[in-house]
């Protein structure tokens, strides 16, 4: 079996992620949560990097010995570090800001490496001078299988996703798009992103030049993978909003879930309200984006949000009015 051969076994669907169900007040309606936090490195991103790693074996681009280079960090770096180490490849990720050994410790301990770099868009040109294939999950944002997998589960009337790239609100647009589906796409946006005034104003080279508090979520410009036309409704969610619903998500789901899956439940709730309010039933999906320990420090902690200037409190009765079941 030749490496291509074998890379692309690698690169297969993993099992489906499972769906949890949300106690809701009894209006007809069912929220369900998909967790990817029970992919192989933790979070959505999983999804993002098999496709990208797929898709670059596929055109030629990536060939047994190739490093493979990234400008990102967090949950992206961590999953495309752990399929390098699978696939026998050197990887080497550039990282906003100053060096940080806590930041780089999930990557160097799959095999990868780390470079920090600041200013933190000087990321995206130092990645391109290295030696190597450059991924760029913000310039090519291929589309994953989130989809396809998601609607073998379940024929919901809504999913609610947040947006970095773009490509899951874009990959779940276009297969509904293709298939037919009777189901609309909402992407859920932080505060400081740009996905909401674009999509509102129809601008879709805006941009707010300021960076999001929700991390994996939210840009300061709107990316290419970005596909409006695929979107239904862009939900405006304040951070304060979103890391208390990441509480509430713990707190019902024992999973320390970030604040970016919180935004996504709190605009999931949004349009149970709406729906509620028109009389209508039917199934909300949204997702968890990841559960990790270290969650617990941020979002899940007073001091930090006391240090983001976040109230979060003001949001804890109007989660627990929408919850009550």
């Amino acid at each position: 079996m030749d490496w291509d051969t074998r890379a692309l076994d690698v690169l297969a669907a993993g099992e489906p992620t499972p769906l949890i169900e949300l106690p809701l007040p009894a209006h007809g309606i069912k929220l369900l949560l998909k967790d990817e936090s029970k992919q192989p490195t933790g979070s959505l991103r999983h999804r993002h990097a098999r496709a990208l790693f797929r898709r670059a074996v596929l055109d030629g681009s990536i060939a047994e010995g190739v490093t493979v280079v990234e400008a990102t960090g967090g949950n992206a770096a961590v999953a495309q570090a752990w399929f390098a180490r699978r696939l026998g490849l050197p990887y080497i990720v550039v990282m906003p800001g100053e060096r940080s050994p806590a930041r780089a410790l999930a990557v160097e301990e799959l095999g990868g490496e780390c470079r920090f770099v600041t200013p933190p868009l000087a990321i995206y040109d130092a990645a391109r001078e290295i030696d190597g294939h450059f991924l760029d999950q913000l310039g090519r944002a291929v589309p994953h299988d989130l989809a396809e997998e998601l609607f073998g589960q379940v024929r919901p009337n809504w999913v609610v996703t947040g947006a970095s790239t773009g490509v899951t609100s874009a990959a779940l647009g276009q297969w509904i798009r293709d298939h037919g589906e009777g189901c609309r796409v909402a992407v859920a946006d932080p505060e400081n992103s740009a996905y909401f005034p674009g999509w509102t104003l129809d601008v879709p080279d805006y941009g707010t030049g300021m960076p999001s508090r929700i991390e994996g979520i939210g840009r300061p410009r709107v990316e290419p993978g970005f596909r409006p036309d695929l979107v239904d409704l862009v939900v405006p969610v304040p951070d304060a909003a979103g890391v208390a619903a990441a509480r509430h998500l713990r707190e019902v789901t024992g999973l320390p879930v970030g604040a970016s899956s919180g935004t996504a439940l709190w605009a999931a709730l949004e349009l149970v309200e709406r729906m509620r309010a028109r009389g209508e039933t039917g199934t909300v999906v949204s997702l968890i984006g990841d559960a990790a320990a270290r969650h617990l420090t941020t979002c899940h902690n007073d001091d930090w949000t006391t240090a983001k200037g976040l109230d979060v409190a003001r949001h804890t009765a109007t989660l627990r009015q929408r919850t009550a079941s």
